[in-house]
């Protein structure tokens, strides 16, 4: 007489726990996560309380407008490209290095023009750079 014997099932790992938990890890963390935008940084400009000083009669003085304007010595540049701006500022300073730079932008301007200005003014090696503050009414004008 012959025995019979009885097949085995194998055991297998049930994998559906595991899928579910990855799957709300992952809703966990996108749901948690913050996203900044990085293209534009919200600066407000300090109000000057005082009249300013009188600068010297030579400066290189650049005026940033909030439509994204830009003027070097009241003439208002080509366009927004860097080198553009390089090249009306390298002609303006001619070999005089020791000008003082002077940037002024509207409350409304975009700072990444003022951080190009700045980065051009180190390429050229500008020694003395300055943000120009924002005069306001008295009368609340």
């Amino acid at each position: 007489m012959r025995l019979r014997t009885r097949e085995r099932a194998e055991p297998d790992v049930n994998l559906t726990p595991l899928i579910d938990v990855v799957f709300l890890l992952l809703i966990f963390f996108m749901i948690s996560t913050t996203f900044e935008r990085e293209a534009q940084l919200q600066v407000e400009l300090p109000e000057a309380s005082t009249e300013a000083e009188k600068a010297p009669p030579e400066r290189l003085e650049v005026t940033i407008k909030s439509n994204g304007d830009i003027f070097i010595n009241d003439q208002q540049a080509v366009n927004n490209k860097p080198e553009t701006l390089t090249r009306a500022i390298k002609e303006l300073l001619g070999d005089k290095r020791d000008l003082p730079m002077i940037i002024r932008a509207d409350s409304d301007s975009a700072l990444q023009y003022a951080v190009t200005l700045m980065d051009i003014a180190r390429q050229l090696e500008i020694k003395q750079v300055s943000l120009a503050t924002v005069q306001t009414d008295t009368d609340g004008q």
